[in-house]
């Protein structure tokens, strides 16, 4: 569980792209999961599903040339779900931009921006608290464009069609007890009970945050009726 957890903590994950995709292969070698993938603009009940977004780079320098936020530092850094951007500008007109904790002052804090565009950084409130007057370069490399979002799926059919419903989130960067622990022990709880006889079906389902949830039951609700306890593994696990 340990080395899972390693392998998928480095990862840039969010409700779509690459990283989501990465994150849920790393599984496959724990379960056989089936990934579905719902195209952008899908509609799902009174949501929508959103543009896939991909990060390639992100960080702000000083006048100095030196990388005062860096995304290849830690994946929190960025905002996640920020728009591109590339541009100079003073410490007024970026500070609206920057995420800090003042009650953790060495914490990087964890903020996103789905269904709004926007961009921005998070940084420690130290770090920001150093930061001195002048010109920053700001770069986001980053696309949000129409794609798919993805989402994993693995049935242990029982003795009867009632349903357990095991679901997670596995939308988050760098947590590791905040989707990511929940995710691994999902995983090892799926593969643990498709080596024995079971009397529920059980069902696993490794998602987004919100959206996913919402997709799958839209595109499921007759499979529903079948559901007769469930547990989220989705915050802690």
């Amino acid at each position: 569980m340990r080395h899972l957890l390693s392998e998928l903590f480095p990862i840039c994950r969010s409700i779509t792209g690459d990283g989501l995709r990465q994150s849920l292969r790393l599984l496959q070698a724990v379960i056989p999961l089936t990934l579905y993938e719902v195209p952008s603009a899908t509609p799902v009940f009174d949501w929508t599903v959103p543009d896939e977004w991909n990060v390639r780079d992100a960080y702000v320098k000083n006048n100095r040339g030196e990388k005062v936020i860096d995304f290849q530092a830690s994946n929190l850094h960025l905002l996640n779900y920020s728009i591109p951007i590339h541009r100079k500008m003073p410490l007024a007109e970026l500070k609206p931009h920057l995420y800090s904790l003042s009650t953790q002052p060495d914490w990087i804090p964890y903020r996103t921006s789905y269904y709004s565009r926007n961009w921005g950084f998070c940084l420690s409130h130290r770090s920001l608290q150093s930061l001195e007057e002048g010109e920053y370069e700001v770069f986001i490399d980053t696309s949000l464009e129409p794609g798919f979002m993805t989402y994993g799926e693995y049935c242990l059919p029982g003795e009867t069609n009632d349903e357990v419903l095991i679901s997670c989130h596995c939308c988050h960067p760098s947590l590791g007890n905040d989707n990511l622990s929940g995710m691994v022990l999902a995983a090892m709880l799926a593969r643990r009970l498709s080596q024995r006889a079971n009397r529920y079906t059980y069902r696993f389902l490794f998602i987004p945050g919100t959206i996913g949830s919402i997709t799958w039951l839209a595109l499921h609700e007759p499979e529903t009726v079948n559901i007769k306890h469930g547990s989220g593994c989705g915050l802690r696990g």
